[in-house]
């Protein structure tokens, strides 16, 4: 799994502080840029612990993901409020086996030799459809979700924290939760204010909504 962040919005954290500050303002909005970096820290901080999230919609953050399964992407696409473009099965050569391997099998030496072997099964036939004229699209109903693929994603900064709480807890699936924490670990770099809480809702709420008292964590909520 490989995780980019390869675009966001200019001053990720200025803009929505100035938009916060807008609404207490007399102040022109194309005036705004002139406030000190201080003050609209401070601003954004502020509108942050009082939960008022609407203001970082307008700070954006897209990421590149390749290698990763379409099980992954399956769930991945869940999250609405996102612009997604992924690798086709239609239009991409997939001839050469691809897959991704859960740890629970690759941990397990015999059960790992089947996988691979099933693995190889799947492709051999995927490529004998093709020399039978069997057009892609319809050869890849063979392919499995374990299929490696690629996607692009796009998300401001409110849906980013609400995906954070979902696929970072513990309770996610494995590999939207390594995905997910790969994605938190980009956007802290460009706007730590923003994401300084972000994570499962046990640390950005303070609480676990799902009373999961068998969790690791459960014992640190206070």
């Amino acid at each position: 799994m490989n995780v980019k962040l390869i675009g966001f919005t200019p001053n990720p954290e200025k803009l929505p502080a100035m938009a916060a500050k807008l609404t207490h303002s007399k102040t022109k909005p194309e005036d705004l840029d002139k406030t000190s970096d201080e003050e609209l820290k401070a601003v954004l901080k502020h509108v942050l612990k009082l939960g008022h999230t609407s203001v970082i919609e307008h700070t954006y953050f897209t990421f590149a993901i390749s290698d990763v399964s379409r099980s992954l992407t399956h769930q991945l696409v869940r999250h609405r409020i996102a612009s997604y473009a992924q690798q086709s099965q239609r239009y991409v050569n997939l001839n050469e086996p691809n897959y991704v391997t859960p740890p629970t099998i690759a941990k397990n030496q015999s059960m790992k030799k089947a996988y691979d072997e099933t693995m190889q099964n799947i492709w051999h036939e995927y490529n004998k459809l093709l020399k039978l004229g069997i057009p892609a699209e319809d050869a890849r109903f063979v392919l499995p979700n374990a299929t490696c693929t690629n996607i692009i994603v796009t998300m401001n900064a409110r849906s980013l924290l609400n995906f954070f709480e979902l696929r970072c807890c513990l309770h996610a699936q494995w590999e939207i939760r390594k995905l997910a924490n790969k994605m938190l670990k980009e956007v802290k770099k460009v706007a730590p204010v923003i994401f300084k809480n972000a994570g499962p809702a046990c640390k950005s709420k303070g609480f676990c909504p799902e009373n999961k008292k068998n969790c690791p964590w459960y014992p640190k909520v206070k």
